[in-house]
């Protein structure tokens, strides 16, 4: 019976981060609230909410990874909030993953990846996680963003000449 009620608490949680989508982005506030407060609740099943997040940031449509970025965020600081820095197990947990996720949320709409690189500076210039954490999924986003607007830049050259092209004949 405990079980049972302990994964109906991770359920629910699930269903409750899964409902952005319902949504076009940005996320509400009241969203983010409710989202963070049942991962608060469910914090003795924090690998499931954890592994849930992930999965979710994994598979999300681009539009939806700055919003996936947020709910970590969010999750992390009030568990910090409510537990205290050392207790809190959720920013050790999303660290154990922190670079394949951040490839992940790299993988955002055109023009959102500052935003991603902003939340992992404010992390680390916070110490939300370790510099050895932060360090180096900030390197990847950076790497990332930098390489989209070299073929952004490419792009656009190809686009020009293709347009001289097409203007000469």
């Amino acid at each position: 019976l405990h079980h049972f009620c302990v994964m109906e608490r991770v359920e629910e949680f699930k269903k409750e981060l899964l409902s952005i989508y319902e949504t076009r982005p940005p996320v509400s506030k009241t969203k983010m609230s409710a989202i963070t407060k049942l991962a608060i609740r469910s914090v003795k099943h924090y690998k499931h909410v954890v592994q849930i997040v992930e999965k979710m940031i994994a598979k999300c449509r681009s539009d939806y990874k700055v919003p996936g970025c947020y709910v970590i965020d969010s999750i992390v600081r009030q568990s910090r909030q409510k537990f205290g820095a050392d207790n809190d197990v959720y920013g050790p947990r999303f660290a154990k993953n922190l670079l394949t996720t951040t490839r992940n949320l790299m993988q955002c709409s055109a023009g959102d990846e500052e935003n991603i690189v902003r939340v992992l500076t404010l992390w680390q210039s916070k110490q939300i996680f370790r510099d050895d954490v932060t360090k180096p999924a900030l390197a990847v986003a950076k790497e990332i963003s930098e390489e989209n607007k070299a073929a952004d830049e490419s792009l656009r050259q190809v686009l020009l000449v293709s347009v001289l092209i097409l203007v000469r004949y």
